[in-house]
């Protein structure tokens, strides 16, 4: 007998016992329903801008997400909890930030020439170990089933960090064959030429319509639209036909649409299945994207920077009749994730620190969150992607060691080497073009107070060892001969 009909059909027997009127037949069902099943889709670097609902061309396809857009609750300043792959993943499977599990970005911490790095950077973990407490660890303590279906990246494989079905989740950080045969972990090869995103989305509608009669939590961290750049030849040339003469770029416009498409099938799914009106549906990114001339952005960086090109993603939730669609203007981070599943899902809460904040009662229209700060902290060197593009403080590298706040419109980044600042109003500089450090002392003091604070209050590692092998006029070489570059 199914639990739920188990317990509408006890519940009847004692009340009838009792004398008084039959339980209405739906009230465990209610109760039961009172736990919604969830679906996180986490995209892999797709950036801010790389949407159709926010993009500022018209090339980008992506009805099926504009659909949800419309439907759901959109974020328009939601940030990673980190500028690239592993950390950000960390801080949204943990709910921390990453100075408690120590991922900070995809080792080594050492990236870049070794005479332009002036300090010893922190030594980087390359996932969170099994004493963390998972999201999926937790919402099993509430009878959920739990299903990883793609990128993993963050350590052991998730079968062994609280999810029951893993389909091609590693430690391995990208996929080299999106066309059968993979070649991945955890993941048989499909019929010759299959496509990497249609499979998980065929693995992902398979188990959810195994699994519907009990509460479910399905992460489906697709490895698109990460690198390398591969997607079906009809579609590429479609993108050609827009307008688009590189070919990097039109596969990656593909991509995306193929990404939609497949986003598009599980909607579909939780539609003919009777399941969409108790799912609540997250789809975000998992950080900013890599920055192409094709598709111009308001964001200052892109992934692996700490301006918001680096940080700032797409995020819409949705749950029919229970959060109103709409667009909103509130800060918040992947780290918030944690604690708003346990409160929605009343699982148990975990034996651990949650650096996030509990949306639930914004979601539904209860309550707004108190205002905040965010942090991160990144006291790594990430060498430059294309020192043009990349917008970075300067173009040897996306990201030199340091630490960022971001508190109301204010935003202040610390560079660790000289002890620089940088400080912006997202308000009036989304580009984050004015540095108005010499400008606003008082404002850069207050915001660095802060700062520290948090640092202490965390234990954030912070690099102070020089690198013997540091060479100033070298890196001042560089920095000039990367500046003269001719632009491509």
């Amino acid at each position: 007998m199914k639990l739920n009909t188990l317990l509408v059909t006890c519940t009847l027997t004692l009340t009838a016992a009792c004398g008084g009127k039959p339980t209405p037949v739906n009230t465990a069902v209610i109760a039961d329903n009172a736990k919604p099943n969830i679906i996180m889709i986490v995209i892999d670097d797709l950036g801010w801008s790389d949407v159709g609902y926010n993009q500022t061309t018209d090339y980008f396809e992506t009805p099926n997400i504009d659909a949800l857009a419309q439907q759901g609750l959109r974020f328009d300043q939601a940030y990673a909890g980190a500028a690239n792959c592993a950390p950000s993943r960390s801080v949204l499977m943990s709910g921390q930030y990453g100075p408690r599990h120590g991922v900070y970005t995809v080792s080594p911490s050492d990236r870049g020439n070794t005479k332009t790095r002036k300090l010893i950077p922190i030594k980087n973990k390359r996932g969170l170990t099994t004493d963390v407490i998972t999201i999926g660890e937790s919402l099993k303590t509430a009878g959920y089933a739990t299903g990883s279906f793609g990128k993993w990246h963050i350590g052991v494989d998730p079968d062994e960090q609280g999810f029951d079905v893993n389909v091609g989740g590693s430690h391995q950080g990208m996929t080299f064959h999106y066309f059968s045969p993979y070649q991945l972990p955890n993941i048989e090869d499909g019929p010759k030429g299959e496509y990497l995103t249609e499979r998980l989305t065929t693995e992902v509608i398979d188990w959810v319509k195994s699994s519907k009669d009990q509460p479910f939590f399905a992460y489906v961290p697709y490895y698109t639209v990460h690198t390398p750049y591969q997607a079906v030849v009809d579609k590429v040339n479609k993108y050609h036909e827009k307008g688009i003469k590189s070919k990097r770029e039109a596969t990656y416009a593909a991509m995306v649409e193929h990404m939609d498409d497949n986003v598009g099938r599980i909607f579909d799914m939780l539609d003919s299945e009777g399941l969409a009106n108790n799912t609540v549906v997250i789809f975000t990114s998992d950080n900013g994207g890599y920055r192409m001339s094709s598709f111009p952005t308001p964001l200052r960086g892109g992934k692996g920077s700490y301006y918001d090109g680096g940080l700032r993603v797409p995020l819409i939730v949705r749950w029919p009749e229970k959060i109103k669609p709409g667009l909103d203007h509130t800060p918040v981070i992947n780290a918030d994730f944690y604690p708003t599943l346990v409160n929605l899902t009343k699982s148990k809460q975990p034996n651990q620190v949650l650096d996030g904040v509990d949306l639930t009662a914004h979601l539904l229209g209860q309550q707004d969150i108190a205002e905040r700060d965010l942090f991160w902290h990144f006291p790594i060197y990430l060498q430059a992607h294309h020192a043009k593009t990349d917008q970075g403080q300067d173009p040897l590298f996306r990201t030199r060691p340091g630490s960022a706040i971001r508190s109301g419109d204010w935003k202040l980044i610390q560079y660790f080497e000289n002890d620089e600042y940088e400080l912006y109003n997202l308000a009036n500089d989304l580009a984050e073009q004015n540095n108005l450090a010499v400008q606003q002392p008082q404002k850069v003091a207050q915001l660095k107070a802060k700062l520290q604070a948090w640092q202490q209050q965390i234990g954030a590692d912070i690099p102070t060892k020089l690198n013997p092998e540091y060479d100033a006029k070298v890196n001042q070489q560089l920095i000039r001969e990367q500046l003269l570059k001719p632009h491509k």
